[in-house]
């Protein structure tokens, strides 16, 4: 019972204490940390709950008095609420002297707030960059933009804008004011300026809690920089000798001044505006044009080279090399041209391309190496140049003369000794018989002069000249040594004199006077001919309209009869080969194989003046026998079968062949006139037939046949194998049979079948008309009907 008792007691105690904790005075709210931007209102709060006494505040430990109205600080004011405890202050337009600890105290009943800290806050001044509102730069000199912010509470913060875009890499410092609270910031940002930056804004903004939003501050850069050049040339490509224009563009801050125009560094007098014109050459292509511009900063110079087409030119001239036989040589030459050019060397007198560089080397040299070589030099499509190098050669002598010279017995003769040397020859010796001549000595004998020169067409060679005067018989019997001497050593010939006449000098002269006259006089033969030959091919070449020519032939009545039923086929091969006898005489008399009277023939007149190329002709001419020659004819192995055309029939005694045909190739010439073609057709209608043979190669018969039957005969030209076919051209074919044979032998007038298969070239076809007999001389007259 005794520990329920002081249970209850410690209860109690405890109640009572409660009690007494919530039921007396106590801060229900004390002040807060707060900030205030300068010049604002701030009010800090501070609520007493159950008490009713005396509340006062301190600033950093200072009372301020009691009451509401606080007399010794005007702006500041207690905001008392007795109902609910509140003893809040007032801060009107707030300055950096409110920045303090506050602390709210009930002094009966002995109570402290926490301190609370009021800091003032103080936006920057306007920043200020310095050199503005233009800052006057330089190109390509650097300069540090600074921006600069004062009196700020808490420091501010520093930012650069280029043209609204923000720009990193600036460097900040600061300055704490005297009152220890203020802050002076300032930016650097350093910038490289161009000329391209002249009216370009660089803004500087500075911020921090009492300006959020921050200040701003603004420049704008004026560079100012040298002249910009660009320059230009039209046309870019130009030939040697044309119009090339420099136009020189430019811009400066501040303005140009002038300009001046150069050539390879040197000025062009008279060039000073922003266009120069001129006339190209090569030296264009390596001498560059050049644009100085200036203004009050400084100049700028702009050159250009001109793309000139040119043909070569020398830019190194060769130079004569001399050195000792078996020594390496190099021949240097130096071309320019554009476009870029080909380089050959060659010697002199050959086509060899020994190089296509700028130097030729020459590996141990010898004497036939000396001589001229020639660099040559090639622009496609402009032109060519070239030039030549002497090489000389140093070593023995050499002589060059004819092994073998003439003179004339009784007159005065020379021996000849070219002597090339490099160095040229010391000592020059002739020898002959028992005689010995050197320079030094001079003339020998009274016949015999020796004498030196250096022609020029010898190319500076040494000509020695041995002169005989009265050359006697003894003197073409020994030979000549000419020897010479250098420091290489010796050279030697050994020339022969021979004897020859003499040709006098009018002789020559008239021969060739005659030789051209001659010629002369054939130059205008072949010309005349030409023109006569020309001449003689357009006769007859005027055409002339609506002229009808009529061909009319006149004979005997039994002529008449005959050719009436000459054939169609026998008019065509006639119209065909009669251009091949222009060639022929029209006058001249051919005696007929057979024996018939003459009959008077005339010169046809052709009316028509060579508009028809008809020629009146009989047809027992017969071709020259230039022309029949040239190819072998039929010719019959039996006399007595060419007699039977005048005695009669002649029996075949032998079974041999007739005749051979020898065959030959067609042609124009391959036929005789048509006299000798109807006389063999005449007489082998009354001769008598040949005994047929067994052998197929016997075309004896067929060949009777063929000059019996046709009417238009000729000589058989094909193999003896190929039938033979008789040619026909004419109108549409007559009526009758598909093929006609003719009859041969001597059961000929019976049957037509019975040598068909033995002959097949016997048949002709059918648009022949009945033979006629041409053996008459006749002529032909032409009508003409206009």
């Amino acid at each position: 019972m005794g520990f329920s008792m002081t249970c209850l007691w410690i209860l109690t105690l405890a109640i009572i204490g409660v009690h007494r904790v919530f039921s007396g005075p106590r801060f229900s709210q004390e002040p807060a940390d707060q900030s205030v931007v300068i010049g604002e209102r701030v009010v800090l709060s501070c609520v007493v709950f159950n008490y009713t006494g005396i509340v006062q505040w301190t600033k950093d430990g200072l009372a301020l008095g009691i009451g509401e109205d606080l007399r010794a600080w005007p702006r500041y004011r207690v905001l008392r609420i007795l109902d609910v405890g509140q003893y809040n202050l007032e801060i009107t337009s707030a300055d950096l002297t409110d920045d303090s600890l506050y602390e709210c105290q009930a002094t009966e009943a002995a109570l402290r707030s926490r301190r609370a800290k009021l800091t003032v806050l103080i936006p920057p001044e306007g920043p200020v960059i310095e050199g503005s509102p233009e800052i006057l730069l330089t190109a390509g000199t650097s300069y540090n933009l600074t921006c600069v912010s004062r009196g700020a509470k808490p420091l501010s913060t520093i930012e650069w804008y280029k043209d609204g875009i923000i720009v990193e890499g600036a460097h900040t410092s600061t300055e704490v004011l005297a009152d220890r609270k203020r802050v002076t910031t300032k930016s650097f940002l350093e910038i490289q300026p161009v000329d391209t930056d002249t009216g370009r804004n660089f803004t500087c903004v500075a911020s921090n809690l009492a300006a959020p939003l921050g200040k701003r501050a603004n420049v704008t850069l004026n560079v100012h920089h040298p002249p910009t050049v660009i320059l230009s040339i039209e046309p870019r490509s130009v030939l040697e000798g044309e119009r090339v224009k420099f136009t020189c563009q430019a811009t400066a801050n501040p303005p140009i001044m002038g300009y001046r125009w150069a050539k390879g560094g040197v000025i062009l007098d008279g060039a000073r505006e922003s266009v120069f014109e001129t006339t190209a050459d090569h030296s264009f292509f390596t001498e560059p044009v050049s644009c100085l511009v200036f203004n009050a900063v400084g100049s700028t110079n702009v050159s250009i080279l001109v793309d000139v087409h040119f043909g070569p030119i020398l830019v190194v001239e060769p130079r004569p090399v001399t050195v000792d036989v078996d020594s390496d040589v190099i021949l240097n030459c130096k071309w320019s041209g554009n476009p870029p050019l080909t380089l050959t060397w060659t010697k002199k007198g050959s086509s060899m391309v020994l190089s296509n560089s700028n130097q030729l080397f020459l590996k141990s040299v010898s004497q036939a190496d000396a001589g001229q070589y020639v660099c040559k030099a090639i622009v496609p499509r402009i032109g060519v140049g070239e030039t030549e190098v002497t090489l000389t050669v140093n070593g023995p002598p050499i002589i060059s003369s004819e092994l073998v010279q003439y003179a004339v017995r009784g007159e005065k003769g020379e021996i000849k000794c070219y002597i090339a040397s490099t160095p040229p020859p010391d000592k020059i010796v002739w020898a002959w018989k028992e005689n010995v001549w050197e320079k030094e000595r001079g003339t020998l004998l009274e016949r015999y002069t020796v004498e030196q020169s250096r022609p020029a067409s010898q190319g500076g060679a040494v000509l020695s000249t041995l002169t005989i005067n009265n050359v006697m018989e003894s003197d073409f019997q020994s030979t000549y040594n000419c020897t010479a001497w250098n420091a290489f050593g010796p050279g030697t010939m050994i020339i022969t004199l021979e004897e020859t006449d003499i040709v006098p000098v009018g002789v020559i002269a008239g021969g060739s006077v005659g030789s051209s006259i001659l010629l002369l006089l054939l130059l205008f033969a072949l010309i005349f001919y030409l023109y006569r030959q020309r001449k003689g091919s357009r006769r007859g070449v005027t055409l002339k309209p609506d002229i009808k020519v009529e061909t009319v032939n006149k004979e005997t009545h039994s002529l008449e009869e005959e050719a009436a039923g000459a054939s169609t086929a026998t008019r065509m091969v006639k119209a065909m080969y009669s251009p091949f006898k222009d060639d022929m005489d029209l006058k001249q008399d051919v005696q007929s194989d057979t024996v018939e009277p003459k009959v008077e023939e005339y010169e046809p007149k052709d009316p028509t003046n060579g508009y028809y190329n008809v020629r009146a002709t009989t047809h027992d001419e017969v071709r020259t026998s230039t022309r029949s020659l040239l190819y072998q004819e039929f010719r019959p192995l039996n006399p007595a079968s060419v007699s039977a055309t005048a005695g009669g029939p002649v029996p075949n005694i032998h079974p041999a062949p007739t005749g051979r045909y020898e065959p030959r190739p067609a042609s124009r010439m391959a036929h005789n006139t048509y006299t000798h073609f109807n006389t063999i057709a005449r007489a082998s209608q009354i001769q008598a037939p040949p005994n047929p043979v067994s052998k197929t190669t016997d075309y004896s018969g067929e060949r009777g046949l063929l000059e019996s039957t046709n009417p238009l005969a000729f000589d058989s030209y094909a193999y003896s194998t190929t039938p033979q076919y008789r040619l026909g051209f004419a109108p549409p074919l007559e009526a009758g049979p598909a093929y006609e044979m003719y009859p041969t032998g001597q059961g000929a007038g019976t049957s037509q079948d019975a040598n068909t298969g033995k002959y097949p070239s016997s048949a002709q076809f059918p648009y022949s008309t009945p033979p006629t007999e041409y053996s008459q001389r006749h002529t032909q007259r032409m009508q003409t009907h206009v």
